[in-house]
């Protein structure tokens, strides 16, 4: 059974950055398409970023293109999540999923497998 820990989460201003780390244990997450979500209380959970293990694609929400990049390390097995150029509107929490799909749906939660239990960011001056 795979399971995921987020970590990395915290109060930052507006244009600072953070980086946010998901651990996998149980399995291995190469074989998986993994994502970062967010949710922002009393708001659906928005898929941001995604990497499909069919081809290694990466795809990122309009919202933080250009600011936010996933990575993953295999032999880690771990992803991450680095975000540039903070928004107040970036304040949620950020969950790390995980699909049994080679090539699910892009960003839709409901298509993801396994998620973590998230962590807190605050984007405040």
């Amino acid at each position: 059974q795979l399971q995921l820990v987020e970590s990395g989460g915290g109060l930052v201003q507006p244009g600072g950055s953070l980086r946010l780390s998901c651990a996998a244990s149980g399995a291995a997450l190469a074989q998986y398409t993994v994502g970062w979500f967010r949710q922002v209380p009393g708001k659906e959970r928005e898929g941001i970023s995604c990497i499909v293990r069919k081809d290694g694609s990466l795809y990122y929400a309009d919202s933080v293109r250009g600011r936010f990049t996933i990575s993953r390390n295999n032999a880690e097995n771990m992803i991450f999540l680095q975000m540039n150029s903070l928004k107040p509107e970036d304040t949620a929490v950020y969950y790390c999923a995980a699909s049994t799909s080679s090539d699910p749906p892009l960003l839709i939660p409901r298509f993801m497998d396994y998620w973590g239990e998230g962590t807190v960011v605050t984007v405040s001056s």
